[in-house]
């Protein structure tokens, strides 16, 4: 699955360059035009990685990234703050809101690229990885294959994203509107029930190898991805 990041940036020109590049490097991008709709945007669904302009109209970037923190959800996501404002009192000032790394204006596209690898692979070393092992499951995302206790298990696309997206988060509790968000994207309607007709599919698949059920029901609250010791 992709890397999602949310890019909170207010100039047109600027934040459709930005979105039109990380697209062409894989990842799933979504643009947040002012503080408020960053904090929104975070809050119904969690990126992998925050790319937060200081200077955003209705709340500030470095306060969004205050709010950020104090929320659970949202206490280790990644953040990096683009401004213009290069004095070192505002690089510690973003550094001691909760930012993880600070990008003065202007800067290159290369280098902003290079940091954000950089700062998933700190945060989430098996973001950027093509296979990735939780337990006895592992999934090898360019060739498209899931293996059991070395048995081969075979899913449909939608159990695939499921699992690539639970094992990129083990034990993290989703809602079902979470996972709508993250499987199917904001843009599409589908019922939430929708969501556990394919769990019980990724269930059974991975049930066909042995060992625990994986994928744990929270009463009221969602699934969780645990796996085995």
């Amino acid at each position: 699955m992709k890397p999602y990041i949310l890019i909170a940036e207010d100039e047109d020109a600027l934040a459709t360059l930005l979105e039109y590049n990380f697209n062409k490097e894989g990842y799933d991008v979504t643009i947040a035009r002012d503080g408020e709709d960053a904090l929104l945007q975070a809050t119904e669904r969690t990126p992998d990685l925050i790319l937060m302009d200081w200077m955003m109209p209705r709340l500030s970037g470095v306060e969004v990234c205050r709010r950020l923190r104090r929320r659970s959800e949202t206490r280790t996501t990644p953040i990096i703050i683009l401004t213009a404002r290069g004095d070192e009192t505002d690089k510690i000032t973003g550094l001691d809101y909760g930012a993880d790394d600070y990008v003065t204006k202007p800067y290159s596209m290369p280098e902003l690229l290079a940091r954000v690898r950089a700062v998933l692979r700190r945060a989430q070393p098996e973001i950027l990885e093509d296979i990735i092992r939780q337990g006895d499951i592992e999934i090898d995302t360019k060739a498209f294959r899931v293996h059991r206790k070395e048995q081969e298990i075979h899913l449909g696309p939608t159990e695939f994203r499921l699992l690539d997206h639970f094992l990129r988060h083990p034990r993290r509790v989703f809602s079902r509107e979470q996972l709508l968000d993250a499987i199917w994207g904001r843009d599409v309607y589908v019922e939430a029930r929708t969501v556990d007709v394919h769990i019980g599919r990724l269930r059974k698949a991975l049930k066909k190898a042995g060992g625990h059920d994986p994928i744990r029901t929270v009463r009221s609250a969602g699934y969780a991805f645990e796996p085995s010791q």
